[in-house]
This record gives structure tokens, C-alpha cells and sequence, in this order.
């Protein structure tokens, strides 16, 4: 059985997690893009996440979702939006009903994609609702990692500028291993026993 929560005290000592496969970076339509859909496309679970360039002043709107991250256990993808959109192709990924894909608040990533291109999602799985069922009551990644991986993730570039051209090696590898680490989350907990709850949130899939 997992913790319920965890403080941040107890994550600290916590050996570093990141995702150790190739990162693709996918910037315009054409050959890589291709690869990465058909990659995708072979997959029966993928881990789903997005960034945007934080606003750090008050009363100012929030900018568009600048980047779609999307990974298998072997391969992360990094769609760059504000150069690319949101290709069809993509989005067909995103609407397949026989892909199942993982993230967490994964509403409000949806409906940041949408900018760019209507979006019907299928098969989602929200991990802050699915952990719940198996006692999780965390809903962050970094404290959802530690809890049921025992391990952590590093947010050291969270806040950082997801407009920026080049990205960097350091924000690539976060926002590889932010996609990834889903995958990872979803295929422990359904190998751990449910918890018998008087209560369950909402569908945790869609």
C-alpha cells in the first residue's frame, strides 16, 4: 500500500529519476515527424504532457501552450507548437481510441492544445484521479513519483522559457522525462492492489 502524501523533506534524499532514452525534437512538418507519429502510433500506452512559457506579471493573459511532449517506454518526443501547430497527424494520436495515454491534469493540457487545433480526446487516463484509487492522495508528478517509484524528478525547469529557440538539453530532458515518468507511474500502480474507497472522483478515463 502506498502513502497517502509525502513532505517535501522526504523527497530531497530521494535518488534522481529522468528519462534515459533518445529526445526528439520536432520543429516542422516533414520526415522526423513522420517517424515520430509512426513510432507512436505502434504504442498501446504513451505518456502525454505540455509547456507553456510562464507570465510572471500580474493581469497579463497566459501565453500559448508552446510545447506537446509525448513518450513511449523508449523514446520521447517534444513537439515544438509555437513553430509547428499542432500537425493532424498528431492529433489523430490523440483521438485513437486503442492508445492509451497518461498524464496528469491532463483537462487543462487539452484544452491548451486546442488553440491550435480541435482536439476529441480518447483514452486518457488522469493519473491525479488514478493514483486516488490506489491511496495516492498527492497530485503533483515530483510527489506521485516519490510515493509510488520512490524516487524524484527534478522541476529545476519548470518556470523556465518554453518559447526559446534553441530549447536546452536541460529543458528537453525535463520535459522528456515529464511525459515519460506517467508511463512509468501508470504501469506500477496497475500492478498494486486497489483501495477500497467510500468515495472515487470522477471517470479517471476519457
Amino acid at each position: 500500500m502506498f502513502c497517502e502524501t509525502i513532505a517535501p523533506e522526504a523527497i530531497e534524499p530521494l535518488e534522481l529519476i529522468s528519462f534515459p532514452g533518445p529526445i526528439e525534437v520536432i520543429t516542422e512538418e516533414g520526415p522526423a515527424l513522420d517517424a515520430a507519429v509512426a513510432h507512436l502510433k505502434e504504442q498501446r500506452i504513451i505518456g502525454f504532457d505540455t509547456e507553456t512559457r510562464p507570465v510572471f506579471q500580474p493581469h497579463v493573459p497566459r501565453n500559448h501552450t508552446a510545447l506537446l511532449q509525448l513518450a513511449s517506454d523508449t523514446r520521447a518526443y517534444l513537439f515544438r507548437l509555437n513553430f509547428l501547430g499542432l500537425p493532424a497527424s498528431v492529433v489523430d494520436i490523440l483521438s485513437d481510441p486503442y492508445i492509451t495515454k497518461v498524464g496528469a491534469a491532463v483537462l487543462d493540457d487539452i484544452y491548451g492544445l486546442c488553440h491550435y487545433r480541435t482536439v476529441h480526446p480518447q483514452r486518457f487516463i488522469d493519473l491525479q484521479n488514478f493514483a486516488y484509487r490506489y491511496g495516492v492522495r498527492e497530485k503533483s508528478i515530483r510527489k506521485m513519483t516519490a510515493i509510488v517509484l520512490g524516487r524524484k524528478v527534478s522541476k529545476a525547469q519548470q518556470c523556465s522559457n518554453w518559447e526559446a529557440d534553441p530549447l536546452t538539453d536541460a529543458q528537453q530532458l525535463y520535459a522528456a522525462t515529464d511525459a515519460w515518468i506517467c508511463v512509468q507511474l501508470y504501469k506500477k500502480l496497475l500492478g498494486s492492489p486497489f483501495v477500497k474507497l467510500e468515495h472515487l472522483p470522477g471517470d479517471p478515463a476519457f
